[in-house]
């Protein structure tokens, strides 16, 4: 099963089953609206409506707060057009209304001087309300990874619960949410670059395995100039972080010291299998081979959240090919 048809299990598991409106007149719009827009058939607990748009607010939960001009006049000149497809979804809110989803629909709606929308209004809690913006934002295309991490972790740091009920909750990949929280951890100017659409989130991944800020930034910095690849960055990431364990064993501690030699140089393979190692993990690992196809693996943790996130991922992964 793909991931995208997960998201959306997951997103139908809190929404409801998408409606088809395609029939009603003045409704009409482009397909091109991605497919968590949709929403839900009315129930008890929902009802269809139109509402002023003056008094509809955005999704707190939501950490998404830039829409381009050019995105918003494109699709209010096709609402305009032909009409809205897929109403927002709305939860009563005092003697206002807050979204659930659609905010860039109801922002090109603005746009295009709409007084009223086609709404769902339904009931939902705080706690759907963040997970239904959580899985919104995953398959949004024009969302940049820092945002969908943002929301992975207010969600996490609200609510106070793991990364694998999380994912369990949304039925996602544990390893989805992982991955975009640890680029939060990256320096600011990477941040801006990978926001910025500079460097990729495939980039942006490949950096953090240097332990050092004023490395990453000078990759990152070299990744624009040159135009590198994710592979090339993951290959000089690995060359970098080999070059400084070889030279390690070679500096003297003290007077009188004897150098010791530098290990020799890994294999291609031992090398291609670290670095495997580390994309999977977002961390430093070494592989070290022994006698008699002996050897360890050692993977490095910079705080007790790594750690914790680490031993999450590891655990969790063995016990899923188990319960498969």
């Amino acid at each position: 099963m793909s991931k995208e048809r997960r998201l959306g299990r997951g997103l139908e598991a809190l929404l409801g089953r998408p409606a088809d409106f395609s029939g009603e007149p003045g409704m009409g719009e482009p397909a091109r609206e991605d497919a968590f827009a949709a929403a839900p058939v009315a129930t008890a607990s929902e009802s269809a409506s139109t509402v002023r748009v003056q008094i509809v607010d955005s999704n707190p939960y939501q950490p998404r707060r830039d829409f381009t001009e050019d995105d918003l006049r494109e699709l209010s000149e096709s609402l305009a057009a032909h009409g809205l497809l897929q109403p927002i979804v709305v939860r009563k809110w005092g003697e206002r209304y807050q979204l659930i989803s659609g905010e860039r629909r109801l922002r090109a709606a603005i746009k295009a001087g709409w007084q009223e929308v086609p709404a769902h209004i339904r009931d939902a809690t705080d706690r759907e309300m963040a997970e239904l913006a959580i899985v919104e934002n995953l398959q949004r295309r024009d969302l940049n990874a820092l945002e969908k991490g943002v929301s992975f972790q207010q969600y996490l740091q609200q609510y106070g619960c793991t990364q694998e009920e999380l994912a369990g909750r949304l039925k996602v990949d544990r390893s989805t949410i992982a991955n975009l929280i640890r680029l939060l951890e990256l320096p600011t100017a990477v941040q801006q670059a990978l926001r910025a659409g500079s460097i990729t989130q495939g980039h942006a991944r490949a950096l953090l395995p240097l332990g050092e800020e004023d490395e990453q930034i000078a990759f990152c910095q070299r990744i624009q100039q040159e135009g590198l690849s994710v592979r090339a960055t993951e290959e000089l990431v690995s060359e970098t972080i080999n070059a400084g364990e070889e030279e390690a064993p070679a500096l003297a501690t003290g007077a009188g010291a004897r150098p010791k030699s530098a290990r020799p140089k890994k294999s291609q393979q031992l090398a291609a299998l670290e670095q495997e190692l580390r994309h999977a993990l977002g961390a430093r690992v070494d592989v070290k081979l022994g006698t008699r196809e002996r050897g360890k693996i050692v993977i490095y943790f910079a705080d007790h959240d790594e750690f914790e996130r680490l031993r999450d991922q590891i655990t969790g992964e063995a016990r899923a090919r188990l319960a498969g």
